[in-house]
């Protein structure tokens, strides 16, 4: 493909190259990983200006060079054009060099601040029950076929030129469809552009990420463009536009008007709010939910999920009412949504149970949002006898919105009867001054430091720590971490997993050493 014939879709071009080239390796904006033939994107970024890049990037074979500087101040040996936003070009770009896959597929994206990788994976689960053949990209791995690849150490949504790489990876193994989970940053930083999105799923909208977006209203329009791009993206034949609404949620009416110009909109709703699909006879169990989901025409389906809380009969309503926009058929339907929930594979860091032979449950879950650890909590309250006690471990992320760490520490004085406060993340910032701000939020819902709850800044003492405080019923759930496999102290990230945390401290083995392990850890030792 020709350079200028790849710039052809992408927004913003100010000037085109004097020259042309032929492109043929993918587009990357690290000058390291250029590969010969490939395109770098040039943009200034928090910590370094690509621009003085160039020269590395062509010597690691760059072709061609898409920057924001105007040609004449930049020294660049190689076809160059200048683009008004390199973050908002990276997709378009990327989509072009893989042929546009995505408008080869029908590709559902799911958002909202918390449940998106859950229904992610529910929607995938329930597609493939229906016998479609159908690809994930969720902020844990990505699914092709039978193929499972990690994404990264943290989750958000892949970089603009991976989403279009593994989208084309999709269409290259016969897939027809594609779920992806879309995180605010990725919208608001252009990872799914030039992605033709058909259905755009909403979980819900709460407190979060307000560091990064500024204020509640900008975090709400960012997931809010996943909408407008499902109603403005191109159409591909016989594929319908859709929109599926938690009609529970308060931002409900704004995301209807953000789909206008879709074919159908469809609400759920897991509480009493009216809703196209709705959940009822709900009984939760220690070790799942049954409940029966209702939808147009008299649809009632058994659903037997190994999953509990409701936040997850939610989540299940979310990709049940997606797959009614996918699938006409109503008995092929029912069967899938049933067959799908039944079969769907453990999440990791998601209410994960362990076992190592203790008499009280061990959970690990990701929950790392104020609402996130309600809904788990309370989800590990509908597991344990009324009698028994639930034990939170959790913390709260340096460098990211500080209202949280206050509500947190609320929220599991109000839920849970222990609260362990500990390390998450604390990144550059002072992790003791993280703990006294959590501190100061459990003390005023009525927390005693040492009785109700205790800091203990060390990760893998706290675990131990909460392990230690738990009886024979009672449940010990260690929150924010889930699945990931590290921990940032500083700039640095350290290997870290909560369930090798959680498992060491139920077999007494050694705890993992993180930076914190020689610190005092203070009222929990």
């Amino acid at each position: 493909m020709k350079f200028r014939t790849l710039l052809a879709e992408v927004p913003g071009v100010v000037a085109l190259p004097d020259g042309d080239t032929e492109i043929t390796a993918p587009v990357s904006e690290t000058a390291q990983r250029v590969q010969p033939g490939g395109v770098f994107l040039a943009r200034a970024g928090r910590m370094v200006d690509g621009h003085t890049l160039i020269a590395e990037a062509v010597a690691h074979g760059a072709t061609a060079v898409v920057g924001t500087r105007p040609a004449a101040e930049v020294d660049c040996p190689v076809p160059y054009a200048q683009v008004e936003d390199g973050m908002q070009a990276l997709g378009p770009l990327a989509a072009a060099y893989y042929g546009h896959p995505s408008r080869r597929l029908t590709v559902i994206g799911v958002t909202g601040t918390d449940g998106k990788t859950t229904t992610s994976v529910l929607l995938h689960s329930i597609l493939l029950a229906a016998g479609i053949r159908a690809g994930l990209l969720s902020t844990i791995n990505a699914v092709i076929g039978g193929e499972a690849l990690e994404t990264g150490l943290h989750v958000t949504t892949p970089t603009a030129d991976e989403v279009q790489m593994y989208l084309a990876r999709m269409v290259e193994s016969g897939l027809t469809h594609a779920v992806i989970e879309t995180t605010s940053h990725g919208l608001a930083q252009g990872r799914v552009n030039g992605v033709a999105v058909d259905v755009a799923v909403m979980t819900n909208v709460t407190h979060e990420h307000l560091d990064f977006h500024g204020t509640w209203e900008q975090y709400r329009r960012a997931k809010a463009r996943l909408f407008e791009m499902a109603a403005s993206s191109v159409r591909k034949p016989g594929v319908r536009k859709g929109a599926v609404i938690n009609a529970s949620d308060p931002s409900a009416g704004f995301f209807r008007e953000k789909a206008q110009g879709v074919d159908r909109v469809m609400l759920y709703a897991a509480d009493d709010t009216p809703a196209d699909f709705e959940a009822q006879e709900i009984v939760y169990a220690p070790d799942g939910t049954r409940f029966t989901l209702t939808g147009p025409g008299g649809l009632r389906i058994p659903i037997v999920s190994e999953m509990v809380g409701p936040f997850n009969v939610a989540n299940t309503l979310a990709s049940a009412t997606a797959a009614a926009l996918l699938i006409d058929d109503r008995a092929r339907l029912a069967n899938a949504i049933a067959e799908g929930v039944r079969r769907m594979p453990p999440i990791p860091g998601r209410m994960e149970r362990l076992d190592e032979g203790q008499d009280f449950l061990a959970i690990v879950d990701f929950a790392h949002t104020p609402n996130a650890l309600r809904r788990a909590l309370n989800a590990a309250r509908t597991m344990i006898a009324p009698d028994r006690r639930v034990i939170a471990v959790f913390g709260s992320a340096g460098l990211r919105d500080r209202e949280k760490r206050r509500l947190m520490a609320e929220v599991g004085m109000e839920l849970a009867d222990r609260c362990v406060l500990t390390a998450e993340d604390p990144r550059t910032e002072s992790l003791d001054a993280i703990l006294e701000e959590m501190t100061q939020g459990a003390l005023r819902r009525g927390g005693v430091e040492g009785e109700t709850f205790w800091r203990v800044p060390d990760r893998g003492r706290a675990v131990a720590f909460g392990c230690a405080l738990a009886r024979c019923g009672d449940v010990v759930i260690s929150c924010g971490k889930g699945h990931e496999q590290s921990m940032c102290f500083g700039t640095v990230e350290y290997p870290w997993d909560d369930r090798d945390a959680m498992r060491a401290a139920l077999r007494g083995a050694p705890l993992l050493t993180l930076p914190t392990a020689a610190e005092d850890a203070g009222n929990g030792e």
